[in-house]
């Protein structure tokens, strides 16, 4: 009987599914709202959340949160033209360093490089960063204890030939003698959610990209004030590291730079980068 009529149950089912689609897809139409009735679009439940309710996190800005003008200043267009080429010529000079020398830099330079990645944009305004400035010599060779000791693991069994041959052109091992060298390391931690006092989370949304975004602006911050660094990824490293500097449960080692100033006999890769027309795509 089902094999003589299966024609008609696959029409029904089909018919079904279309009647489902096509209401679910007047109720998403109706629930369409343009920017201002979405912000003016505030339920009641809201209202009294953000009115002061005592249940209300710390971290949760909320309606209520203040806006602004924005502190802008326009350039003309030859203005912006020349900020441009002069900035990339800047940038174009910044190059990874794995000779430092010992010399001391002020660590107020250090402090305004870190405020700088700070001014970062994140995910719902929630600074998912930690920097660590690290300047005493004693963690600096216990760093590079951990470091070294698994860089030459790393090197010799998981990295693999072609990884290992890749980096040759780096002059690169598993010493790393630019620890302890540099006047100060930088170690960028991610933060993947945050706690109060009370031990309520905050959960960090987009805490990688945001991160990321930092520490691009940190090497940039580097490089404008007169310095160098590296940017160090140390393989299968993080924890052993965050054990030594004490950091949290909430914490994941993103990034480890030594910075300084290079050394009087400093050499880098003679190598090349991108052109524009290999950069960009314009639509």
């Amino acid at each position: 009987m089902l094999s003589f009529y299966w024609h008609y149950y696959l029409i029904s089912f089909v018919f079904f599914l279309l009647i489902r689609f096509l209401l679910s897809f007047a109720r998403v139409k109706s629930k369409v709202l343009t920017y201002e009735e979405a912000i003016n679009h505030v339920s009641e439940e809201e209202e009294n959340e953000c009115s002061g309710n005592d249940d209300k996190s710390a971290w949760q800005l909320g309606l209520n949160c203040q806006h602004v003008p924005l502190q802008f200043k326009r350039y003309s267009k030859s203005e912006s033209l020349t900020r441009s080429e002069e900035y990339y010529e800047l940038m174009n000079k910044r190059r990874t360093v794995r000779h430092f020398s010992k010399e001391s830099v002020p660590i107020e330079v250090i402090h305004n490089v870190i405020k700088t990645a700070g001014t970062s944009p994140s995910g719902a305004h929630t600074e998912p960063w930690k920097f660590v400035i690290v300047k005493s010599q004693t963690i600096k060779e216990q760093i590079r204890q951990i470091i070294e000791s698994q860089e030459e693991i790393n090197y010799k069994k998981r990295m693999g030939k072609e990884w290992v041959d890749d980096l040759k052109f780096l002059r690169t091992y598993w010493v790393k003698e630019y620890i302890t060298d540099a006047p100060y390391l930088i170690l960028v931690f991610k933060q993947t959610y945050s706690v109060d006092a009370n031990g309520k989370k905050q959960m960090h949304y987009y805490s990688e990209q945001s991160v990321n975004i930092a520490a691009g602006i940190l090497l940039t911050a580097i490089h404008y004030a007169g310095l160098v660094a590296l940017t160090s990824t140390p393989l299968n490293c993080g924890p052993a590291i965050k054990v030594l500097l004490q950091r949290p449960a909430e914490e994941k080692l993103a990034l480890l730079l030594p910075v300084g100033y290079p050394n009087d006999d400093c050499v880098v890769p003679d190598i090349k980068r991108k052109a524009l027309e290999e950069l960009a795509v314009v639509h």
